[in-house]
């Protein structure tokens, strides 16, 4: 680590100068890429000269252990606890810095939940899992678009397509996509017993235009009546579109916006999106088909956590995590899962297991 972080330290102060440079402050496009580099180093360089400082103020201070004051001594030993705590804790932030990124961190997402197991139950619990989610991305200043949406006939969703937008959204919300399972007793059931229902949630990163052409030849577009709850109609025009990927089979439909127009623009972002991750996921068995983890093969048919109602419980079973929070983490306060299965993973990333979603 020490090697790795004196290389960044040296990149940083080539960035220095480069951004001083008449030439590259004429290339906006240019400085603006070398602005946000010296802006991300500059955070793990901050932390690399305070563990520098601190490593020096431990060492002054063991050198007072000598005096034959005991007052000094003591004051010493106290300070060199107090330091090494902070070091440790530096260099924790220091080994996340460094962990390898995922090149998708930046992007915004597109949050798919549906209803698996469970029938009404399950649908009941995919619209507790979106608020779950709006909720989350209120508190980060997130913007949430909903793109389609497939109700059950008791206020819940078959299938529900968000595109959220803000700062590193994919970043916090990649390991979230799995089988999330229920226990609870539905409001139906008279005699009290325990229901078991599963959601399925995918977080698909937004993909560019530039960065994946689409032939239009292989599309095949079609449009009908938007319909709402129950399947009625909302809509006395044809503004629902249905867009089918030929050579992949993928279809995507978008019947939110009023517009055929618009809802066909958002209909091709997610179908762009379920393509990226459809590329991604084959490289990844490609590099490695041993690898059993969510987070390691973009496998979705794993049961990644359970939401125990009678207990007020949700475990996390790829990190063994357990919160008696249940309430407020359905209110959106997901941020103690988020920032534990972020560290577990960079953990792993520094061992050398890196995960590729």
């Amino acid at each position: 680590m020490q090697q790795m972080l004196e290389e960044v330290e040296e990149r940083f102060a080539e960035l220095d100068l480069m951004l001083g440079d008449p030439e590259i402050i004429r290339d906006q496009k240019r400085l603006r890429k070398i602005a946000k580099e010296h802006a991300d180093l500059g955070k793990i360089v901050d932390r690399y000269r305070k563990l520098k400082r601190l490593k020096a103020e431990i060492e002054e201070n063991r050198n007072l252990l000598s005096e034959k004051d005991d007052e000094i001594k003591k004051l010493a030993k106290q300070e060199i606890t107090y330091l090494t705590q902070e070091m440790e804790r530096i260099e924790r932030e220091l080994k996340n810095s460094l962990a390898p990124k995922n090149p998708n961190d930046e992007r915004n997402v597109f949050l798919e939940i549906r209803g698996g197991t469970g029938g009404d139950e399950a649908g009941l619990f995919a619209a507790d899992m979106f608020r779950m989610y709006g909720k989350f991305a209120e508190m980060n200043g997130w913007k949430v678009d909903i793109l389609s949406r497939n109700f059950t006939g008791v206020g819940g969703f078959k299938e529900i397509i968000a595109l959220i937008e803000g700062d590193k959204v994919y970043s916090k919300l990649k390991f979230e996509s799995g089988v999330h399972r229920v226990q609870r007793i539905p409001e139906t059931e008279s005699q009290g017993r325990i229901h078991t229902s599963t959601v399925t949630v995918a977080v698909l990163p937004e993909a560019d235009e530039i960065e994946l052409a689409i032939d239009p030849d292989d599309l095949r577009i079609d449009v009908f009546r938007s319909s709402g709850p129950g399947g009625q109609s909302v809509n006395t025009t044809d503004s629902a579109v249905r867009i089918t990927h030929i050579p992949t089979g993928l279809v995507v439909t978008c019947q939110d916006e009023k517009s055929q127009h618009k809802n066909k623009a958002k209909a091709m972002k997610v179908l762009r999106a379920k393509l990226l991750d459809k590329l991604e996921m084959e490289q990844q068995r490609e590099i490695s088909q041993k690898r059993r983890s969510l987070v390691g093969s973009g496998d979705r048919s794993e049961r990644i956590r359970t939401y125990n109602f009678p207990q007020g419980r949700v475990t996390d079973h790829r990190i063994g995590l357990t919160l008696y929070k249940l309430d407020e983490i359905l209110e959106g306060h997901i941020k103690e899962l988020i920032d534990s299965l972020n560290s577990y993973y960079q953990a792993e990333a520094l061992r050398g297991q890196k995960p590729e979603r």
